[in-house]
């Protein structure tokens, strides 16, 4: 950004890095026979509060190898919903789990992710307190150790996948997404950001759902412009609205997407959605013609 000659050296350690790290994975996944990103080369170990790491902060989901990589967090879905439901015993769990939340919400599983802040919001202990110990324990009666508390490290983790759900960078095509993580109920209820920083400058925006003419719920969207510029990849409005069928961008219509995504090229902007085609405006009568004075 200073024009530095330092950028291409920097640029070129990078891309061997990117290089090295693929097929460090790659080799790992078949020198164990695994179908999973490991969590370190030389066991090939099932760690994905590890391999978060690699989607946030390390913002690395696209060079990342993507079968391997959803197959991941499928894997932790199927242990996270079955310590939940009481099919898999625990004992404890470590409250790092909680940047898995992020990685989700850059998965687009925004639905896991919510399921996810819950059980977690559930199981503090002790529970009134608003922290998360290093270790947390089933039984809030056991004498066990507990690590640090309240434990700043999980502190972090949780600050860092929560703002992910309002808004987060994505380095692939470099945009701001708002709202992978939010869901209908919050929407209810209105969700306000001011101030948020990213590095194209603060985004400040407004979320909310209410009922429009006859009764049908609509979605809107205003983001400010603040001292923030647009990012070249834009902002991408991804709310829960793929059931939406009308599309109407600062008074303009739009056709949605097929992800469901707005991608917004300047600010300030309003956005609204709602789920049936608008109803066509009707034609105006014609005049009738005056007669004629004989």
């Amino acid at each position: 950004m200073l024009g530095k000659p330092e950028r291409a050296a920097l640029e070129r350690s990078r891309d061997e890095f990117t290089h090295d790290l693929v097929a460090s994975l790659n080799a790992t996944m078949r020198d164990k026979g695994i179908d999973y990103l490991p969590g370190c080369a030389d066991l090939g170990d099932f760690d994905p509060t590890s391999t978060s790491i690699g989607l946030t902060p390390g913002d690395a989901a696209g060079i990342l190898p993507k079968g391997a990589l959803e197959r991941t967090y499928e894997k932790y879905w199927e242990f996270f919903t079955a310590r939940r439901d009481g099919r898999e015993p625990w004992d404890v769990y470590t409250p790092y789990e909680w940047r898995n939340v992020g990685a989700m919400v850059r998965l687009g599983w925004r639905d896991r992710a919510q399921e996810s802040l819950q059980w977690f919001l559930g199981n503090r202990r002790p529970l009134g307190f608003q922290h998360w110990a290093e270790v947390v324990g089933r039984d809030v009666r056991e004498p066990r150790f507990i690590g640090d508390m309240p434990h700043t490290w999980c502190g972090t983790d949780y600050v860092r996948s929560v703002l992910d759900m309002l808004a987060y960078e994505r380095e692939a095509d470099s945009s701001l997404v708002i709202g992978a993580g939010v869901s209908e109920a919050w929407l209810d209820g209105g969700v306000v950001v001011r101030g948020l920083h990213t590095r194209w400058g603060t985004a400040s925006f407004t979320l909310r759902r209410q009922k429009g003419p006859g009764g049908a719920p609509r979605m809107f969207a205003t983001i400010e412009s603040n001292d923030m510029r647009v990012p070249r990849g834009g902002v991408v409005l991804d709310l829960p609205a793929a059931w939406a069928k009308s599309l109407m961008v600062d008074g303009e219509r739009r056709a949605p997407s097929a992800d469901g995504t707005v991608v917004l090229h300047s600010l300030p902007a309003d956005v609204s959605w709602w789920p049936e085609p608008p109803p066509a405006k009707a034609a105006k009568p014609a005049k009738s013609a005056k007669p004629k004075r004989r």
